[in-house]
């Protein structure tokens, strides 16, 4: 498990290697929009989660567009690493399972662990839940695969896919998250598996709260 100061470290180090670029260069490859900021200065806006992020250059600082507040470091991290990697991919449509991404079979585990069983364990039994929460949360569309499936835009070039079987007297309930082929293009194996997370664990909240 990460500390707090390693995300800290994290953020420094993302945030120095991103400042290299060009910010218009940056947004034009991430599918951001970079515009004119309150205070003359720059700022990337990108939609991350079904929420619009706005991202001050140079000093970048990491807020929610509406609500205001400042964005957790572990999502910071993840955007810092997306926006250095992004360049101008066309998503494929051709999905494919973790362990297909590059590096991915070194870090199956943890997504298991942290991902996909959480998501079979909360909504296995309850599958049109999940359905119904990823539309509130994250305007997801239906998707036909599984008994059930919701296709999610966690970034503007990162489709995510949830998917469940409903399971009966002989089978347990099963599920998988998968990715679009360009997915490594854009993101690490390792940064692939904490966005899972980070997708996953606000619709269980929302879960066990009704």
């Amino acid at each position: 498990m990460a500390r707090v100061d390693d995300y800290i470290k994290a953020v420094e180090i993302g945030k120095s290697e991103l400042l290299g670029n060009d910010p218009e260069q940056i947004a034009a490859q991430s599918g951001a929009v970079c515009v004119q900021g309150d205070h003359g200065n720059t700022v990337l806006k990108i939609d991350f989660l079904n929420k619009t992020i706005d991202i001050s250059w140079p000093d970048l600082v990491f807020s929610h567009s509406v609500e205001g507040g400042e964005l957790p470091l572990q999502q910071q991290v993840l955007l810092l690493h997306y926006l250095t990697m992004a360049n101008p991919v066309k998503i494929s449509g051709e999905w494919i399972a973790y362990q297909e991404v590059p590096d991915g079979k070194f870090y199956l585990d943890a997504f298991v662990r942290r991902a996909k069983n959480p998501m079979v364990q909360g909504f296995g039994n309850n599958p049109e839940l999940l359905v119904k929460l990823a539309k509130e949360v994250y305007g997801a569309a239906l998707l036909d695969q599984g008994d059930v499936g919701v296709a999610i835009q966690a970034l503007p070039l990162v489709p995510v896919a949830l998917i469940l079987w409903k399971g009966d007297d002989e089978f347990a309930p099963e599920g998988t998250i998968l990715f679009d082929r360009t997915v490594s293009q854009v993101l690490s194996a390792e940064d692939i598996a904490w966005l899972a997370g980070m997708i996953i664990y606000p619709l269980l909240g929302m879960a066990a709260g009704k």
